[in-house]
């Protein structure tokens, strides 16, 4: 399956999201630079959007880059119901164009948050999250703009739509504002769009890809996003 892996300058997490995937049988991940445009993606089967700083995070995190061009083709892929992933800055993206409700803030802390944290998997019902029922995961995050907010009314679809699909908790899962990392509205880490192809998530999958990284936990959501690539 050909996933198209975004780069837009002051992305710093491409390659490790291409090595994550090259581990997944079957995944022919490739480099797209943004400035390609649209028909750069067009025949990917999906696509990862990945962390680091798109355009310095001017204005605010991911605004320059959901103007660009190579998003139009992002766009079109999900509606088309190709599996597209947001992590971190590729989230703050996937809010800005439009393909995800809410928006990143400031951390509460005011700080860059680099740290280990625990997520509950709250509905694993899924493509993103299918195996991984009923458990806590274990992922890193690395951000200054993680927290999630939205309207009330959205906040209200979100969970009525159990499109809520990741939430800081602690080791046993349980959900309790002193894990919250950031101050995401309702410990909010990861969300999906109604169709259930678009997930952002803050925390990053990638950097949870192997035993020698202390975990492993990411690898399933890489896999499973693999998967629905090869879907219909």
């Amino acid at each position: 399956m050909s996933i198209a892996v975004i780069r837009f300058p002051g992305t710093n997490n491409e390659h490790d999201v291409i090595r994550a995937l090259r581990q997944v049988p079957g995944a022919e991940p490739f480099l797209v630079p943004s400035r390609l445009g649209a028909r750069a993606v067009l025949d990917a089967d999906g696509v990862i959007l990945p962390g680091g700083f798109s355009y310095g995070d001017y204005l605010r995190a991911g605004a320059i880059a959901a103007v660009e061009e190579v998003m139009d083709g992002v766009k079109e892929l999900a509606e088309g119901g190709r599996p597209i992933l947001g992590i971190c800055n590729g989230f703050q993206v996937l809010t800005e164009v439009g393909l995800l409700p809410g928006v990143l803030l400031p951390n509460k802390t005011s700080r860059f948050i680099c740290k280990w944290v625990h997520l509950r998997v709250c509905d694993e019902n899924t493509l993103f999250t299918e195996g991984l029922a009923g458990l806590t995961i274990r992922i890193p995050i690395a951000h200054a703009e993680g927290c999630y907010h939205c309207s009330d009314d959205e906040l209200t679809l979100l969970e009525q739509e159990d499109r809520i699909i990741f939430r800081y908790s602690d080791e046993h899962g349980v959900v309790t504002p002193e894990v919250n990392p950031n101050g995401s509205l309702d410990n909010i880490a990861g969300i999906v769009n109604r169709r259930g192809n678009v997930l952002g998530m803050m925390p990053h999958p990638e950097r949870a890809a192997r035993p020698a990284l202390s975990s492993a936990d990411g690898m399933t959501i890489l896999e499973n996003f693999v998967r629905g690539a090869r879907a219909p």
